[in-house]
């Protein structure tokens, strides 16, 4: 199985780099193969909202020449996603964003190109917020469900600890614990 990892978090070593790592290690134990990137490192561009890419068969096909090509060629070549962000102001990162705006070129649904690079994928969100989850997180989930709609993939959930004391409340068993207990929810789901 294998699994593109796209870290949002502005904060490289943050809440939700300290939640992801049992998280991560739990997938590498059991046997997904990993492709990690952290988005704040990177150079993505906004979409542009030109339609080029959905006039290019066979390939991405945006215009802008960026990292987002080599995101966009493990995202097809992947089983799941998984979107690691902290939840800011009720959504994702504007690193993430950016990324899940550019899906747009991964399915050519508008204009003369054909073709769906996602169907059948898989997503899943691994979060930090402040608020309790439903609050903070609902609209994000919201959103991406109705992105896993359109695109015709498989939401396959959200495991999310709230930020009450700061890097201390991601390094609690429970935290931990589930953490891990996503992890290998998410590998049970390819069997």
């Amino acid at each position: 199985m294998q699994i593109c990892i796209l870290n949002g978090s502005p904060r490289l070593n943050g809440n939700t780099a300290e939640l992801a790592k049992p998280f991560l290690e739990e997938l590498t134990t059991g046997g997904a193969k990993l492709i990690n990137y952290t988005l704040a490192q990177m150079n993505i561009a906004s979409c542009k909202g030109c339609y080029h890419c959905q006039d290019v068969a066979d390939e991405y096909g945006c215009f802008q020449k960026d990292d987002m090509h080599t995101v966009a060629k493990s995202i097809m070549e992947s089983d799941l996603i998984v979107l690691m962000t902290p939840i800011y102001t009720w959504f994702c990162t504007t690193e993430l964003k950016a990324v899940l705006d550019r899906f747009y070129g991964l399915a050519k649904f508008y204009r003369s190109a054909e073709g769906n690079y996602v169907e059948g994928k898989r997503i899943a969100i691994l979060a930090t917020h402040g608020y309790d989850a439903a609050y903070a997180a609902d609209p994000f989930v919201i959103g991406i469900q109705r992105m896993c709609e359109h695109y015709h993939m498989r939401y396959d959930g959200m495991y999310s600890v709230r930020d009450v004391d700061d890097l201390a409340s991601f390094q609690t068993k429970p935290a931990v614990n589930g953490a891990k207990e996503f992890a290998r929810y998410l590998l049970s789901k390819n069997a």
